[in-house]
C-alpha cells in the first residue's frame, strides 16, 4: 500500500512539474512579443513564481521516484527504467536551460522571439511521450 501512495505522489508532482515546463515556454513567447515596460514586469514576476513552482514540484518529483526505487530495488535493473532516467535528464537540462532563459529576460538580454520559444516549448512533449511509454509499456 505505501508503495501505491508513493507513486501515486510521484506522478502527481510529475504532472505539476510538466504543467510548470510547458507554460513557461508559453510565457517566453509572450514576453518576447510585449512591446512595453509594464508588460515586461508583469511577465519577469510570473515567470520567477512559476520557476519557483515547478523547481519544488521537480524536486518532489525526484523524491518520490527516489523512494520508489528504495522501496523496489529491483527497479534499477530494468532497461526501460533506465531509458527513463536518461530521458529524466534531458528535462532536467531543458529546466536548468528554462532558468538561463528566465534570467535573459531579467537581465533584458533576450534575443529569441516568440517564435523560437514556441518551437522551445515542443521539447517538454517530446520527452514526456517517451517517458510514458516507458512507464507504461516498458518495452526494453
Amino acid at each position: 500500500m505505501l508503495y501505491l501512495w508513493v507513486k501515486a505522489l510521484h506522478v502527481v508532482f510529475v504532472v505539476s512539474w510538466f504543467a510548470g515546463l510547458f507554460y513557461l515556454p508559453r510565457l517566453f513567447v509572450y514576453h518576447a512579443d510585449a512591446a512595453d515596460a509594464a508588460s515586461d514586469v508583469r511577465f519577469q514576476l510570473m515567470e520567477r513564481r512559476l520557476f519557483a513552482l515547478m523547481t519544488l514540484a521537480a524536486l518532489l518529483a525526484a523524491f518520490f521516484g527516489l523512494a520508489l526505487v528504495w522501496l523496489v530495488p529491483g527497479l534499477l535493473a530494468q532497461a526501460w527504467l533506465e531509458a527513463k532516467l536518461v530521458l529524466v535528464a534531458g528535462l532536467v537540462v531543458y529546466h536548468i536551460w528554462c532558468y538561463r532563459l528566465l534570467s535573459r529576460f531579467r537581465d533584458s538580454s533576450n534575443r529569441r522571439t516568440g517564435r523560437w520559444y514556441r518551437w522551445f516549448n515542443e521539447i517538454p512533449t517530446l520527452l514526456l511521450f517517451g517517458i510514458v511509454v516507458l512507464a507504461i509499456l516498458k518495452p526494453l
